[in-house]
């Protein structure tokens, strides 16, 4: 099975436009002084990204993962079960949604800018359709809430950093230059804050209970996920948990709404 995740370790490099040359050799390497200053071209253009530039780098990343990932597609059961859970679910806010099974053992599922769904079967393997449901509607909500699109600029921004570093030539500049190892890391490991979180799970709550799956889901899947991470499958939960803080606080608060909920049913 080949790796999801490419992590790259970068040092920043920095110098004036006044000084560069066609090469320069800085410690027996040599540097490839225009690499060095796309990369600053780089920045500047990731912090005004646009919506089309996002779902463009959105698509390339996702593609990128389907084809280095095994996909469980509709003849599978897993690809067959997604399918009978989200076959009516087309499109949120004009954004039309692709959804996919990547056969792994991690235990993870993110949404990307361009509406691509990417669900990892280990998490359908100990989540039921209620608690499913739940978390792709919060995955849905970060997308929809701008959170993907700021991952996906912090991304950009880092692949910069990774071409700059890896001007040196060799294999880190042969990966710099795609830079897709980063993106694909934005979606797996963004950071998101508190409020983010928050917000996400209110929309997840929304989203599943409107499409007439348990009020319940959402918060009984934050709590399964919880105790797995204090288990022997702490290992395989470890990315999709640290990315997503305080999950027994927000399990909680959930099961608060979900109890409003039936309450004025």
């Amino acid at each position: 099975m080949k790796k999801l995740l490419i992590l790259f370790s970068v040092a920043a490099l920095a110098m004036s436009a006044t000084e560069v040359s066609a090469q320069l050799r800085i410690g027996g390497k040599t540097l490839n002084t225009g690499k060095l200053v796309q990369a600053a071209s780089d920045v500047a253009t990731a912090v005004s990204l646009t919506d089309a530039d996002i779902a463009r780098l959105s698509h390339e990343s996702v593609v990128w993962m389907d084809e280095h990932n095994p996909i469980a597609d509709e003849t599978t059961e897993y690809g067959a079960r997604l399918k009978r859970l989200t076959e009516n679910i087309t499109e949120v806010n004009g954004l039309k949604l692709n959804f996919k099974v990547y056969h792994v053992i991690d235990i993870n599922a993110f949404a990307c800018g361009d509406g691509s769904i990417r669900v990892f079967s280990s998490l359908m393997d100990i989540m039921d359709d209620d608690e499913l449901m739940g978390i792709i509607g919060h995955e849905i909500g970060h997308v929809v809430h701008g959170d993907a699109k700021a991952a996906i600029k912090t991304a950009y921004m880092t692949s910069a950093a990774v071409n700059a570093a890896g001007a040196a030539g060799g294999t880190a500049a042969k990966l710099s230059e795609s830079a897709l190892g980063d993106l694909v890391a934005a979606f797996t490991d963004a950071q998101f804050s508190q409020k983010q979180e928050y917000a996400a799970d209110k929309y997840g709550f929304e989203f599943a209970t409107g499409h007439g799956f348990d009020p319940y889901g959402l918060s009984n899947a934050l709590a399964k996920l919880v105790e797995l991470s204090q288990g022997s499958k702490a290992s395989t939960v470890q990315k999709m948990f640290s990315s997503h803080p305080d999950s027994e606080k927000r399990s909680a608060k959930l099961k608060e709404m979900a109890d409003e909920y039936v309450a004025g049913k």
